[in-house]
């Protein structure tokens, strides 16, 4: 996509001898319908799937890195708090021994479910992905069934391009409206 907008930047700039060879053979010229652009990232961040399922998802997602964060904090005081005991000699070097391992033990036990969680949420994220590029790729196929498009880029690789090209509206519409189709489906 970015070679698109660096090829429709450099048609711009021709030089002498780029428009003698033009003239030489017929140009195709582009007509204002024949290439559209798509704000990819507003279409994500404001189609229906993202406000019912992707919020709840980063939801999730935060909620799991601060109870990470906090017993992490949570261990780290504990092994503060024994060495400190074990410090002041208020504890056996055996008993040390002993709440060392437990904590040991905690912190294994800790790590493997963190890690169990954090593959489950990677996993969940990598769906919800998927599941908002297959609707993006749709209503875009759907929009342009007609072929009325001969390229369809994505608004991130665009330099400069005129508003009147710009079928972002249209194609959040079309995702929502196959999102609700795929919900309405999924509930049969």
């Amino acid at each position: 996509m970015l070679a698109a907008a660096l090829l429709l930047s450099a048609c711009g700039t021709k030089t002498a001898e780029q428009t003698a060879t033009a003239s030489e053979t017929p140009a195709q010229e582009i007509g204002s319908g024949d290439i559209a652009y798509v704000q990819v990232d507003v279409v994500l961040a404001q189609c229906d799937l993202y406000k019912n399922e992707g919020t709840a998802l980063q939801a999730k997602t935060e909620k799991a890195q601060k109870g990470w964060a906090q017993r992490e904090q949570s261990l780290q005081a504990e092994a503060a708090q024994l060495q400190e005991k074990y410090e002041k000699g208020l504890i056996t070097t055996r008993d040390a021994q002993a709440q060392q391992e437990s904590i040991q033990k905690k912190v294994a036990s800790y790590q493997a479910n963190a890690q169990k969680e954090a593959q489950t949420l990677d996993e969940e994220n990598y769906v919800f992905t998927n599941r908002a590029q297959d609707l993006l790729q749709r209503a875009v196929q759907e929009i342009n069934a007609d072929k009325k498009y001969k390229m369809i880029v994505n608004a991130s690789a665009l330099i400069d391009a005129d508003t009147t090209l710009n079928i972002t509206s249209a194609v959040l519409a079309k995702v929502n409206e196959l999102y609700a189709l795929d919900q309405k489906n999924a509930k049969k």
